[in-house]
């Protein structure tokens, strides 16, 4: 039977750094699939303008893509890393979801009856 000799304080703290890490990866990959998606829609409805029938499902994807990049940042933030200008670079996120980063979702409106 092997013993870990370090003191539980390092112990604790090499735990904490890996999931820190493993969880920057998940906010990462979130981000790529929600850009990915965005993208798609794009490329699948390529006119100079979106359709007025396609532009809710298109405001959605904007949306969630903000949400992916506002989770990402604050896991990054958590983490020391301050400067986000490297995520809007390395993942291209356009300018659109930046500005809705952080926004929360309208609440849906009551159908009625």
């Amino acid at each position: 039977m092997s013993r870990d000799l370090r003191p539980p304080v390092d112990i604790l703290h090499y735990e904490i750094v890996q999931e820190q890490a493993s969880a920057l990866g998940r906010m990462g990959r979130t981000l790529e699939q929600a850009l990915t998606r965005l993208r798609e829609f794009d490329a699948a409805h390529a006119r100079p303008e979106v359709p007025v029938s396609m532009q809710p499902a298109r405001r959605k994807l904007v949306m969630e893509a903000g949400q992916a990049l506002w989770m990402f940042v604050v896991q990054r933030e958590a983490t020391g890393l301050r400067d986000s200008r490297h995520i809007m670079r390395t993942y291209n996120v356009p300018s659109e979801v930046q500005r809705c980063m952080g926004l929360a979702p309208a609440p849906s409106k009551p159908t009625s009856k």
